[in-house]
């Protein structure tokens, strides 16, 4: 087995009393000192800082490289603009998910893919096995650092540190070449907590720089840092499916209610658009929803949701929500099963615990 690996800010965790655990063979901090639920309530209040250095980074390039995209993935990548990023699910011939991505567009020939940190090496193996074309294909995951920086305050605290007028910048658009504190850097505005905030990426030799320069901006607006705890909790609160438990090789983006991701009308034939066809014709057995327990039981992954005798499907993800102060989960259930009843009852040890099916998100951040 080989060793876990460092970011380039694993001394950094040490000295904030990071609790360290293995990740996808990477050595992250869980949580800090002030505990997981304070690291949410952070990110919901004012501002928190994650590494997320362990995400991969895949270049595409060269005149082919939209066609080639457009056979990847199941969105539409011919409505990217320049500057632009999209969300998109890839999908085997079944319809099954290798991966769930994001696509940066520099230009119509030059593309940077952001991958999960579990499935970089079999995402550019899939991705190589796929190559159409005139495409130049580079795993870059190696030579770049990632720190997401979330919360209310984010942008404030960023704009201590660059002349680029974030204000300006939407959701889900970038800026590549970027000084950030005289550190070059990609700046995107996403996130995965469901708040507003920004997405840095840089070469791993400027990490150090840019993770001490956003932590001394941060200071005036009680910047604390955040750790693998609790940004799972944030996206569970958000309804934001993670690789693996919304989303995996049986299961597919319809199933996880990513309808408007999927374009199944494109013109060029994409990997899983059959399938994936034939499923929306004849309808789900399975679909994603969300449950809130009306008992003090703890809805985890795998649990069994049933109807009286009769289990309509299992838990995906679960956990207490610091922000709505209640346990909650996501849930692959029965469509049918779930159109008559509102109340189901999850499963915990040798106990039903009563939930109610509620629609998703759970929490949806006031603009």
């Amino acid at each position: 087995m080989s060793e876990a690996k460092k970011t380039p800010f694993y001394e950094k965790h040490l000295a904030l009393e990071g609790k360290i655990v293995d990740y996808s063979g990477w050595l992250l901090p869980v949580q800090y000192t002030k505990g997981l639920v304070e690291e949410v309530h952070d990110t919901r209040q004012r501002a928190a800082l994650f590494d997320v250095s362990h995400m991969g980074e895949i270049s595409v390039k060269g005149k082919d490289a939209l066609n080639y995209l457009q056979k990847l993935v199941v969105n539409d990548v011919s409505r990217l603009k320049d500057k632009a990023i999209m969300y998109s699910p890839v999908c085997y011939s079944d319809g099954g998910v290798v991966d769930d991505i994001l696509i940066y567009r520099l230009n119509a020939d030059n593309y940077f893919l952001v991958v999960n940190a579990a499935n970089t090496d079999k995402d550019f193996a899939w991705f190589k096995e796929n190559l159409l074309g005139e495409v130049d294909l580079n795993n870059l995951s190696p030579e770049y650092a990632q720190i997401a920086l979330q919360g209310p305050e984010s942008e404030k605290i960023l704009q201590q540190l660059t002349s680029e007028p974030l204000a300006a910048m939407k959701n889900y658009h970038f800026k590549a070449d970027l000084d950030v504190a005289g550190v070059n850097c990609i700046v995107s505005r996403t996130g995965y907590t469901g708040e507003d905030g920004f997405e840095i990426y840089c070469l791993n030799e400027g990490a150090s720089k840019l993770w001490d320069a956003v932590w001394e901006a941060g200071k005036k607006h009680q910047l604390n840092p955040a750790g693998l705890g609790a940004r799972d909790v944030l996206r569970l609160e958000a309804s934001m499916p993670l690789y693996g438990h919304e989303l995996g090789k049986e299961l597919t983006p319809l199933m996880a209610g990513l309808d408007r991701f999927v374009a199944l009308e494109k013109e060029v034939p994409f990997n899983g658009q059959e399938a994936l066809i034939k499923q929306k014709t004849e309808g789900l057995s399975k679909k994603l929803y969300g449950l809130e327990m009306l008992e003090r039981g703890v809805p985890r992954e795998g649990y069994s949701v049933k109807v009286g005798e009769k289990e309509i499907g299992w838990i995906s993800s679960g956990s207490f929500s610091p922000t709505l102060d209640k346990f909650i989960a996501m849930a692959f259930l029965d469509p049918e099963a779930v159109g008559k009843h509102d109340e189901v009852q999850v499963a915990i040890r040798n106990r039903s615990y009563r939930a109610r099916v509620t629609k998703l998100p759970f929490y949806r951040r006031k603009k």
